[in-house]
């Protein structure tokens, strides 16, 4: 999502998208980038006087943060409960995630009409998860001996009741499994009404757990952002804005022999 965010303002910019399949034909006084995976940035503009061998000023930052991802099998169930299954990405405070309204944001990729793939973004913006502690008089010692959660039993999202699931097995008995059964059947029909598209055409999926608390200005004179993911969103922010703005007017880059360069980087956190 930050890289597609970064996309959007570059080409409002007029910055010109790269393809790294192809070779380039470089200008001085040129804007350009170009995404790897669609969650990697590299942007840069050229000066008017540069020349080969000529120096970058060049700002890093990047685009992930600590989360949970969901696993490639992500269907999992307790007596009366679908669940699902997550891995800990990145060095988080694991801890904070109990008792929020979860969702889950991403990327699908979907099967077309003429047989080709496609890459949509997703956001589910209402609360779909919930991560739980125990009620106090179940866990009389946590004050004193503190939470210390095990992150592959205890960090398991709730989905739903099973309900919904043992009435429709119950219709579709004896259907071929499928690997549709890798996530359940509820979180892949509401990501098909989100995307507007058949159940059918997910093909498979990238997704992180998120929460659904929108960022906000906060304190007395409103100073502060409360936000979580603040060490990667800033900093691709200012990167990018910084670029931007460098090059913003005709004449900026007219006596520029560097190229001016961002570069936001998927992976850091591991």
């Amino acid at each position: 999502l930050v890289a597609a965010e970064a996309k959007r303002q570059l080409l409002a910019a007029g910055f010109h998208l790269l393809n790294e399949n192809e070779e380039w034909e470089l200008k001085p006084g040129g804007r350009y980038f170009f995404t790897r995976n669609m969650s990697s940035l590299v942007a840069f503009s050229v000066g008017e006087k540069y020349s080969t061998g000529n120096g970058f000023h060049v700002i890093a930052a990047h685009t992930d943060s600590p989360c949970l991802k969901l696993k490639p099998i992500s269907a999992s169930s307790k007596p009366g409960y679908l669940m699902l299954n997550v891995q800990t990405y990145g060095g988080g405070l694991w801890h904070t995630w109990f008792d929020r309204d979860l969702s889950v944001a991403g990327r699908v990729i979907l099967r077309t009409d003429d047989g080709s793939f496609i890459q949509r973004l997703v956001k589910i913006k209402r609360p779909l998860l919930r991560i739980p502690t125990l009620a106090i008089h179940l866990d009389r010692t946590v004050n004193q001996d503190g939470f210390k959660p095990n992150l592959e039993t205890h960090l398991v999202p709730l989905l739903s009741t099973r309900c919904e699931e043992e009435l429709t097995e119950s219709k579709e008995k004896g259907a071929t499994r499928s690997s549709k059964a890798w996530h359940h059947p509820q979180l892949l029909e509401v990501l098909s009404e989100e995307l507007d598209c058949a159940i059918a055409d997910i093909v498979t999926l990238e997704l992180n757990v998120c929460d659904t608390q929108p960022s906000c200005l906060g304190g007395m004179n409103n100073e502060f952002i409360f936000s979580g993911r603040l060490d990667n969103l800033a900093s691709s922010f200012c990167a990018l804005r910084a670029l931007l703005d460098s090059c913003s007017s005709p004449g900026d880059l007219s006596s520029e022999d560097a190229i001016r360069m961002i570069a936001l980087f998927d992976n850091e956190e591991v």
